[in-house]
């Protein structure tokens, strides 16, 4: 009793003319970026972060995380109801 093989195809685009699969799903920036298969776990994606942090600086970043930070720890301390009074000298 023999079991019956599955057909193999072979197929090839008519007007493909291109290099590699045309098929296979890629990103456009995956060449440039090294975050695409960072080691596994926490502590491998806060290194990956970190490395990409050290050497892809950009300063205009730094000012808008930095201003985003300091407009949100205004907010939870207005939410609180912490006196902010302290921060500005008596006349």
């Amino acid at each position: 009793m023999k079991l019956k093989k599955n057909k193999k195809f072979n197929y090839k685009p008519r007007y493909y003319k291109g290099d590699g699969n045309p098929y296979e799903l890629k990103h456009k920036f995956d060449e440039h970026r090294t975050t695409i298969n960072p080691a596994k776990g926490i502590k491998g994606k806060w290194n990956a972060a970190l490395d990409d942090y050290q050497y892809n600086r950009d300063n205009n970043v730094n000012r808008r995380v930095l201003i985003i930070v300091g407009v949100l720890v205004f907010l939870f301390l207005l939410a609180i109801g912490f006196d902010l009074t302290i921060f500005f000298p008596k006349n």
